[in-house]
């Protein structure tokens, strides 16, 4: 009674929803178990549980020279599941471990095999390509990769420095041609304005008229203005004051 309970309990196993069991009997393959509940013979059967949900590994940071020459340190993280878990098991000794370092290289070959600007400015482009080989190697493995992501790109101090004084440099040569192109657009519409006002000598009066009301109206003035006839015979009476004394001489 004492060795027939504790072997009964043994021989029963269960498994979760996302677990699988692959089983040996006496060395031999016999296949995947699960999930739920089921029977081996103890010590004749064993089994290996699989963990089928997506799991993680985070590929530490990298010293990686690319192909501009530029030294960058690069983290990714690999998301991948156990598609198949015969193979997970028979295939390679540890998966987890095989994933992680095969990660480790492929990122210092990919990255390796690009510039710099593309590496900030293409991720997603460099992650798919991570992920396409990663997965082709894997797949013998049963192993399924979902996803790879690059965490961070952190570059030397000079090279930021560098880059920062380039975006400046940027900034102001953008600004200036929005200064120059707003001129150039500022003197055509001035051009056609003037051009208005040389046909239409009552529209430039009236538009010196507006203008002296805005100053009026801005520095608490009154302003008396004559007809233009006027402000001409004005002006011409006021030089011939001023010759009259010289005459007297």
């Amino acid at each position: 009674m004492f060795i027939v309970v504790p072997l009964l309990a043994s021989s029963i196993k269960v498994l979760k929803e996302y677990e699988r069991g692959v089983l040996f009997r006496l060395g031999r393959l016999m296949g995947a178990r699960g999930p739920g509940l089921f029977f081996i013979i103890p010590f004749i059967d064993s089994l290996a549980k699989v963990d089928l949900r997506i799991m993680t590994i985070d590929v530490p940071k990298q010293e990686i020279i690319t192909r501009d020459n530029v030294s960058v340190k690069v983290d990714a993280v690999i998301y991948f599941r156990a598609d198949e878990p015969v193979k997970a098991i028979t295939k390679v000794s540890n998966y987890m471990y095989a994933v992680s370092l095969l990660a480790q290289t492929v990122l210092r070959d990919v990255v390796g095999q690009v510039e710099l600007d593309d590496l900030l400015t293409k991720r997603d482009e460099i992650n798919k390509r991570i992920q396409g080989i990663i997965d082709e190697l894997t797949t013998p493995w049963g192993i399924k990769v979902v996803s790879v992501t690059l965490k961070s790109v952190e570059l030397p101090e000079s090279m930021v420095r560098a880059m920062a004084t380039q975006a400046e440099a940027e900034r102001l040569r953008r600004a200036r041609i929005i200064q120059a192109e707003a001129e150039r657009q500022a003197a055509r519409i001035l051009g056609e304005a003037a051009q208005t006002y040389e046909e239409n000598p009552k529209a430039l009066r009236l538009r010196e008229l507006q203008t002296l009301v805005e100053i009026a109206r801005e520095k608490n003035l009154i302003i008396v203005t004559e007809s233009s006839s006027v402000i001409g015979a004005s002006l011409s009476a006021a030089a011939a004051v001023r010759q009259i004394p010289q005459a007297g001489k």
